[in-house]
């Protein structure tokens, strides 16, 4: 079976439904309230073992009760975990996320440990990373730590994504060489300094990026589907229609099932079509990990 890495944050998310987002200095009434294992690259690995794939999780955790629950979980998910940095003393990472009526969000992030997931944990699990057909990585991880996987993954010749949420900008030095890079239009706009509003734009952007050394480009569009060029294609991948309750995690299960697609050398078309069908299935459940859908479910 090809093996994936995933190196990021894991987060616990606490959730409350509302009709609408509160106006700045405003109290509203919610509804529900929901506790669910988060972190982006929690999601993402999660995603992947539920979509059958082999997945190892590069991550650090506090001492505390979400960090001991957050391992035990993704361990039943059947994660390898041997990566995984418990740091005494620390919080572990929390994220505060609002859901109104229409499954949309705002959230907000204490990272917490995901700070300390460091270089110098990278080096100690080096033997993982080598081990691995893809590496899927996210920006809730510190840049330097960023810097150090891109430059092993140059060295090694290695396949490395990066799916860059939160949006920031990156180096050239992070960018030169890189497999993949999967931003959504706001992402995209802050890499490129380009606005996404049709496959022109698209495009565009994906020349400037091309031009910082990466390899293969993707722009998540939301409900417009996804648009995809490299060297030899260029194409758009339709998303799927579903009523969404909860757009929470939709990125991250698009991220973690490409990565699933990608390490058993399915096409680009084949891998987007199958990640958008992820995506959209996670969006009618509630919450990050827990509306990451199951093989069979696609199938």
């Amino acid at each position: 079976m090809s093996e994936i890495v995933v190196v990021g944050s894991s987060n616990t998310d606490m959730v409350v439904k509302t009709p609408r987002f509160p106006e700045p200095g405003e109290t509203i009434l919610g509804g529900d309230f929901f506790m669910f294992p988060g972190g982006k690259g929690a999601n993402q690995a999660v995603a992947a073992a539920r979509l059958g794939g082999k997945v190892n999780f590069i991550c650090c955790v506090g001492d505390d009760i979400f960090g001991q629950n957050a391992i035990e979980g993704y361990k039943k998910e059947g994660i390898n975990m041997d990566g995984a940095l418990i740091v005494n003393g620390e919080p572990s990472g929390v994220a505060l996320i609002t859901v109104n009526a229409e499954g949309e969000n705002e959230i907000v992030v204490a990272s917490g440990a995901n700070n300390l997931l460091s270089k110098t944990h990278l080096e100690g699990v080096a033997h993982t990373l080598q081990g691995a057909d893809i590496i899927l990585t996210q920006l809730e991880t510190p840049i330097p730590t960023i810097e150090h996987l891109a430059n092993h993954c140059r060295k090694f010749n290695q396949k490395l994504i990066i799916n860059p949420a939160p949006a920031q900008k990156l180096s050239d030095d992070i960018l030169n060489g890189l497999f993949l890079i999967t931003p959504n239009e706001t992402e995209t706009r802050i890499l490129t300094e380009i606005e996404v509003i049709d496959e022109a734009t698209a495009r565009m952007a994906c020349e400037v990026l091309f031009q910082k050394g990466v390899k293969n480009v993707l722009i998540t569009m939301g409900s417009r589907g996804a648009y995809f060029m490299n060297g030899e294609l260029r194409f758009t991948a339709k998303a799927q229609k579903v009523d969404a309750i909860d757009t929470t995690a939709a990125g991250d299960v698009f991220n973690g099932a490409l990565a699933v697609c990608l390490a058993q050398n399915m096409t680009w078309k084949e891998s987007i079509e199958f990640a958008n069908k992820a995506a959209a299935l996670s969006v009618t459940k509630m919450g990050a990990q827990t509306s990451a859908p199951y093989l069979n479910e696609i199938i």
